[in-house]
């Protein structure tokens, strides 16, 4: 933890989310939960205990959507930046879309933590999928790892069943049981959930496996009361708003006049994303099948921001014009609103002053509301609620005793609700009274930020005692690769272990001498498990990273942390089962036994042959496949994904990690070794290589060892003069 302070880097991957005028309600994607990030990152960097601020979302580059989206950093404060990483390509897609994108996200967002040259002290993920890249960074840097859901994915599945749609449909459309698989992993790693009601923790997370490992903290989120201020504020004499707020106020006074015949009613306000779970058309039911409400009031529903209904979103689209169909079914032209935009920061307010001066009510129908934003910016104008009886609203009205709870799908009772407010003076001025005064109490973004900061705060310090009670090493190994300047990478049969190896205790002495700044690799065509039992056997150290099975797997560390960006990057186009059975018949193949086969990797014993070789490619390539052929010591075959080897596995960590190629030294002996020795790295061919590296003798940057195994190792490093590039970067 830095001595000036907390460093927390906060991430909401979707990417629609910008400093100001932002887009609420435009889509799925852009509800509370974007403008909850915002006033978080903004109170958090105004408290003296936080030092920095990162929020990171996704960078987009495209014409539908703003330029503000392309920014790469975004400056907000001197403390507080949105950071975009950009992942998937550059189009804007819903978030559902970026689950394969996830572990790119997360791999560049470790190349900037490492350009950055600091590490925060607390990362928090949004959703699940900013929880997952929270907690591979967790995993990766050995940090506190907080995490806040919004909605989850087990009660989203029950309403979309509910709603008739098929499992497969669901899994189509929202990738909704790879969502509960993540969120249930994310429960298992987080170190503490922050939530925003008791509802959430009790019967939300409580339906998940692992619902009851985290801590959790319920910080209620609040509201920016200097813009969501009274509504006699505007009345008195010695009011005084700016220029913008009294355009915003006309504007949307002028707005409702176009739709109204009688605009002097009261006015029965919603306000929410076009989502079937807000339930618009329950609202617009209670007040069409109701005469009188209709002879006395009218309603207005802000349901997000549109151009052109015909080309949103099947859920968006399908709300939009039940709206309308509605609005045609009980006739309510000139009694009901349906505007198509609003400002965010101007407009919102303003509105919400505009129906408290008429005396109106401000109406939450949703199915289900984790927690309801809109009806504290409603209170604190004075403005009376009425709300679904589902998660958040409970708590509200419970500490703000503001309105009244209803039963969604009941739409009698929501129209009865309303009417008792509207007709009831003292109940009107009571509700109205009660919202303004409580939510200041309980409800401002400086107490949920003064909250959160003493939390995490606390969670970093407990967490740093926990691990040092433990005797656990503060370098793990993400902080550990983000010091080095340099990689010694070497194969382990005959290059780093072998029959001729006096010099191995040299060697390790050597790299434990110069650990500050060296980082230490293997390559090896072994599995995992083979290679962990190997080294240990023969008394080596655990290496920083270990490249597996011919580098189709990468490890990191002691915890031998499976490496997903590099998973997700070799699994494109690589079809296994289609190779396999594309060879089966030829009988000069031998299937390698099953514990030699993994995922990425098909393995054969094959001896020499005429045209053996060719008639596999020409197979493989008359199909379409996309793959690596591997053949080494005469008699084994490997066939990878096209974009996985040992070679280019270590050009990825050269990558992620942002360590020069050139800082790399590569040792192999055999022909399995022939890619990851050529090019850039500083490459050693150890004195008992095998025939097939004869060829490279000559070649730029590749030193042929006079002594085998890891005599040759220092003999190369030696020839290099390695020891000068030794240096760490954090030193």
């Amino acid at each position: 933890m830095s001595d000036s302070g907390l460093y927390v880097q906060l991430f909401s991957v979707h990417g629609l989310i910008r400093g100001d005028n932002l887009e609420l309600g435009r889509d799925a994607d852009t509800g509370g939960q974007v403008k909850y990030v915002i006033e978080l990152c903004d109170h958090l960097s105004q408290r003296e205990e936080i030092d920095q601020v990162d929020l990171f979302t996704r960078l987009i580059r495209d014409k539908r959507v703003s330029e503000d989206y392309g920014r790469a950093v975004e400056e907000i404060n001197s403390k507080f930046r949105i950071i975009r990483i950009q992942c998937g390509g550059r189009k804007y897609i819903r978030k559902e879309l970026l689950w394969p994108h996830l572990d790119e996200y997360t791999d560049k967002t470790v190349k900037f933590i490492k350009r950055e040259e600091r590490i925060p002290d607390v990362v928090h993920g949004h959703y699940p999928d900013g929880g997952y890249v929270a907690m591979e960074l967790s995993r990766i840097f050995g940090l506190p790892f907080v995490y806040t859901g919004h909605s989850l994915g087990r009660s989203k599945k029950l309403r979309l069943a509910a709603d008739g749609m098929s499992e497969k449909e669901m899994s189509r459309q929202y990738k909704i049981d790879r969502r509960i698989r993540v969120e249930e992993d994310v429960l298992k790693s987080a170190d503490l959930v922050i939530t925003s009601t008791h509802q959430e923790v009790e019967e939300q997370y409580g339906m998940y496996r692992n619902g009851n490992v985290p801590d959790f903290k319920v910080i209620p989120p609040g509201i920016g009361v200097d813009r969501f201020y009274p509504f006699y504020h505007d009345m008195l004499a010695d009011s005084e708003k700016s220029e913008e707020q009294k355009f915003a106020q006309a504007s949307m006074m002028q707005e409702l006049h176009r739709f109204f015949m009688n605009p002097d009613r009261p006015l029965i306000l919603a306000l929410c994303r076009p989502d079937k779970r807000k339930n618009i058309s329950g609202l617009i039911r209670a007040y069409g099948e109701d005469k009188a409400l209709q002879a006395m009031a009218n309603l207005a529903v802000f349901a997000g921001i549109r151009k052109d209904i015909d080309q949103m979103e099947d859920n968006e689209r399908d709300v939009l014009t039940r709206m309308l169909l509605l609005l045609d079914k009980y006739d309510l032209y000139g009694k009901m609103a349906i505007p198509k935009k609003h400002d965010v920061e101007h407009e919102v307010p303003a509105l919400y002053r505009i129906a408290a001066e008429k005396r109106g009510v401000f109406v939450n129908p949703a199915l289900t509301e984790p927690f309801g934003i809109t009806l504290l910016e409603a209170s604190a104008t004075g403005l009376p609620i009425v709300a679904t009886n589902d998660g958040g609203p409970n708590d509200i009205v419970r500490n703000c005793e503001n309105g009244i709870l209803v039963d969604p799908t009941d739409s009698a009772r929501i129209a009865e609700a309303i009417r008792t407010i509207l007709t009831d003076e003292e109940a009107w001025e009571r509700y109205s009274r009660n919202g303004i005064l409580n939510v200041h109490s309980y409800y401002t973004w400086s107490s949920h930020a003064e909250t959160y900061a003493g939390t995490i705060r606390k969670l970093v310090r407990k967490l740093d005692n926990e691990k040092m009670e433990r005797a656990v090493p503060s370098n793990v190994i993400g902080r550990r690769l983000a010091c080095l300047n340099a990689f010694v990478v070497t194969d382990i049969d005959n290059t780093l272990i072998g029959e001729e190896n006096g010099e191995l205790e040299a060697l390790l002495k050597w790299l434990a001498a110069h650990r500050e700044g060296v980082g230490f690799a293997v390559a090896t065509g072994r599995t995992i498990d083979s290679t962990v039992a190997y080294l240990k056997e023969n008394g080596v150290p655990q290496p920083d990273v270990y490249i597996t099975s011919v580098g189709s797997e990468i490890y990191y560390g002691r915890t031998r942390h499976p490496g997903q960006g590099w998973r997700s990057h070799i699994s494109k186009q690589w079809d296994r089962e289609k190779i396999a059975r594309l060879l089966k018949d030829f009988n000069f193949l031998t299937y390698q036994e099953e514990d030699t086969q993994r995922e990425f990797k098909v393995s054969y014993d094959m001896k020499p042959g005429r045209d053996r070789l060719a008639r596999i490619h020409d197979r493989l390539l008359r199909h379409k496949c996309r793959y690596n052929l591997i053949y080494s010591h005469q008699k084994y075959l490997d066939i990878l994904p096209w974009r996985a080897s040992k070679g280019k596995a270590i050009r990825y960590l050269s990558y992620k990690w942002e360590i020069p190629l050139a800082n790399f030294i590569v040792c192999g002996d055999s022909g399995n070794d022939e890619e990851m020795l050529r090019g850039e790295p500083m490459g050693v061919v150890v004195g008992n290589y095998s025939e097939e590296l004869k060829k490279l003798r000559g070649r730029k940057r590749i030193f042929f060892a006079k002594k085998p195994c890891a005599g040759g190792i220092l003999e190369g490093i030696r020839h290099y003069g390695f020891e000068k590039k030794a240096t760490g970067r954090c030193d």
